[in-house]
């Protein structure tokens, strides 16, 4: 700015010597020490930065983007006097705000740069380039999933919902069918050496694995029908496995027949009055009597163990437990059969030996791990679950083979 245009004038002064902003040079107001206006102590102009409470860089007034009033000439120098207008009591920012000596005057900075602030000690800002964008990064590639060995996909938490190994299966035009696994055919070995052990200590301690057989049949039963949560019917199957049990221990293996026959007579009509008590839908109540009856049905038939000559349950479960074990086995699906067959035989034979069977054990292991390979085959429906492998999978091969273990054991001894 010139030096005209620092000082302030009256009203009654010229052009050349009014300020744009501010009072007189000598105005005060009662405060010897304290100025009020913009005199030659205290200056605000549009393109100066001002310094205040040591904080740097702050303008008094936001920057314009017309020419700077300190650089370039005032284009109303010229025009008449309109008359300055001025105030006269103390405003906020001249009573609480210090004043402010003058800034050095600057330099105008060359075209395409920012000038420094002044008495802010910093460096202008070098000129803006305008950079070529960045190329999007390349999507990473998807790690390859590993299949497992247990029948089972990989479960997935985006997108489409997971698709099952035998609806895959099913896609390709290849059998939906898909067996337990080794670690139900594991347990079910274990279960059978169970029940060879308690059938050759006795009828009472045989009952213990049995019982533990027919839990795990009525649940497996209506997991492989769909049904689930069903504790009702569940609880009701189980029931009449433990009453067929309490009968035969009650009655004896002689009255085994009647006693495993009456049984399910009165749960099959037990459980027609449940259903009729049922206030679903009339689709729904005949899925639940059927899927109730068959597996009431198959508990009781697990009770035929204990009806059945002991020597024969011992010879029977070992067979089904060699059998399994052998179908789990990674071969191709006649080979595996087969082999199955012939191992259940071969263990009925051995163990035939070790009771009063002999070889007539080999018939009877033969028979058992038929049964156990349809019980299987029944286990490895068409929508794997990891629950119906351990219950359907672990019980169906050796409930289905107490009817040939009962039958056999009696026309063998």
């Amino acid at each position: 700015m010139s030096n005209d245009q620092q000082h302030p004038y009256h009203p009654g002064q010229g052009p050349e010597q009014q300020p744009p902003y501010g009072y007189g040079q000598d105005q005060q107001h009662g405060h010897p020490q304290q100025q009020y206006g913009y005199g030659q102590d205290q200056q605000y102009a549009y393109g100066q930065d001002q310094q205040h409470y040591g904080y740097p860089q702050q303008q008094a007034y936001p920057q314009q983007a017309y020419p700077q009033q300190g650089y370039y000439p005032d284009a109303s120098a010229g025009q008449p006097d309109q008359g300055a207008q001025t105030w006269q009591g103390q405003t906020w920012d001249t009573q609480y705000q210090p004043a402010v000596r003058p800034a050095d005057p600057v330099d105008p900075a060359p075209q395409g740069q920012h000038a420094a602030p002044a008495g802010t000690g910093s460096y202008p800002l070098p000129p803006e380039v305008h950079a070529e964008p960045a190329p999007p990064a390349p999507a990473p590639a998807p790690a390859p999933v590993a299949s497992g060995t247990d029948g089972y996909g990989a479960p997935t938490t985006l997108g489409n919902a997971r698709i099952t190994d035998a609806q895959r299966a099913r896609a390709e035009g290849r059998s939906p069918i898909i067996a337990p696994g080794i670690q139900p055919a594991a347990i079910t070995a274990v279960l059978g050496l169970l029940l060879a052990l308690g059938a050759a200590l006795g009828s009472y301690a045989l009952a213990v694995p049995l019982v533990l057989l027919q839990a795990v049949t009525a649940a497996g039963w209506f997991r492989l029908n769909g049904m689930w949560p069903a504790r009702q019917g569940i609880a009701l199957a189980f029931a009449g496995g433990l009453v067929a049990d309490v009968a035969l221990l009650a009655a004896g293996r002689e009255h085994g027949p009647a006693a495993t026959i009456g049984t399910l007579g009165v749960w099959v009509l037990l459980t027609v009055v449940l259903q009729l008590r049922s206030r679903a839908g009339a689709d729904e109540r005949m899925q639940g009597l059927m899927a109730t009856v068959a597996s009431a049905a198959l508990a009781v038939l697990a009770a035929g163990h204990l009806a059945a000559v002991p020597d024969a349950v011992t010879v029977g479960a070992v067979a089904v437990a060699a059998a399994v074990i052998v179908r789990a086995l990674p071969l191709p699906a006649p080979v595996s059969v087969v082999a199955a067959l012939a191992v259940a035989a071969g263990a009925g034979a051995v163990a035939g030996a070790a009771t009063d069977l002999g070889a007539k054990g080999a018939l009877l292991g033969l028979a058992a791990g038929v049964c156990a390979l349809v019980g299987l085959r029944v286990a490895s429906y068409d929508y794997p679950s990891r629950f119906v492998h351990m219950t359907a999978g672990v019980a169906l091969p050796l409930t289905a083979a107490a009817p040939a273990v009962y039958v056999l054991g009696r026309l063998l001894t």
